[in-house]
């Protein structure tokens, strides 16, 4: 796996939805219930049981997007203490839940650090290029859209999952394929580990298309033990949604500039 760090592709205008998209998930991520002691590694039950709930309101299950039902029985939040010993409390739902609306509000929640930087740094490094590209309004509603299309695409796969589905992978994975088609010859800095992290500078093709490769790989439950813990499928969707809205973009997108200085260890030819 490789690591983005940098793109050198600058941009015109300086792109404030990706900069409010970075800052909302931070935000939502600090303030979401008993998070911060389950990443502190102390968390109690009554965290987690409080956690669970928040998740059940807010993020987007795959069974209630295709079937438009809300479960007879959620999470309450609370802790009981039964024969079994203490769990946490399930009820009747007691608030409306719109399963359309949580495909938004569950863009903006992370499950750990790891995850949420791992996303934001993806978002920072190409979404600046494609908000350059779409202007600001039209970026937030392709962003959106994205995130819509990975959602209910992952969702139609598996209808009888009632796993919560958060974060913004699927979003920003529609950024990476807009990018690809958008600015495929564009030089990314990235970390390789072998050993120790060696940086290269590759094209934006081989990039977004070996984490493309490995997102699909993922989807279909080959290469790693745990393909189900995380949404690949929404990922692959995503992308796949990205480069088809951007397609038509590709006649009037000036290419990105002529690479200088250094590439793979031997100087590149210079743009006279």
């Amino acid at each position: 796996m490789v690591i983005p760090v940098h793109d050198v592709n600058p941009v015109r205008r300086t792109p404030w939805v990706t900069y409010a998209l970075i800052a909302a998930n931070v935000f939502v991520f600090l303030i979401m219930p008993g998070l911060a002691g389950s990443v502190a590694g102390d968390s109690s039950l009554a965290q987690l049981c409080h956690l669970q709930a928040f998740l059940d309101h807010y993020a987007a299950v795959p069974q209630e997007l295709i079937h438009h039902q809300m479960p007879r029985v959620v999470p309450t939040g609370e802790v009981a203490v039964g024969s079994h010993g203490p769990g946490c409390v399930v009820g009747a739902p007691g608030y409306d839940k719109s399963p359309a609306l949580s495909v938004l509000t569950a863009m903006f929640l992370h499950g750990s650090w790891l995850h949420l930087l791992g996303n934001m740094l993806f978002l920072l490094i190409f979404g600046n290029n494609i908000e350059d590209r779409l202007g600001h309004v039209r970026f937030a509603v392709f962003y959106v859209a994205c995130g819509y299309a990975a959602a209910y695409g992952y969702a139609l796969a598996n209808s009888d999952s009632t796993a919560p589905l958060i974060g913004a992978s699927g979003a920003i994975a529609g950024v990476l394929g807009a990018y690809l088609v958008l600015y495929p010859k564009a030089r990314i800095w990235v970390l390789v580990p072998f050993l120790i992290f060696l940086p290269l500078r590759l094209p934006a093709w081989i990039v977004l298309g070996f984490w493309f490769g490995l997102q699909a790989v993922y989807s279909s439950g080959q290469g790693i033990s745990e393909a189900g813990a995380v949404a690949y499928l929404a990922h692959v969707v995503g992308f796949l949604a990205g480069m088809l809205i951007a397609w038509p973009l590709r006649p009037g997108t000036p290419p990105p500039p002529a690479p200088r200085g250094l590439l793979f260890g031997r100087r590149a030819r210079p743009n006279w």
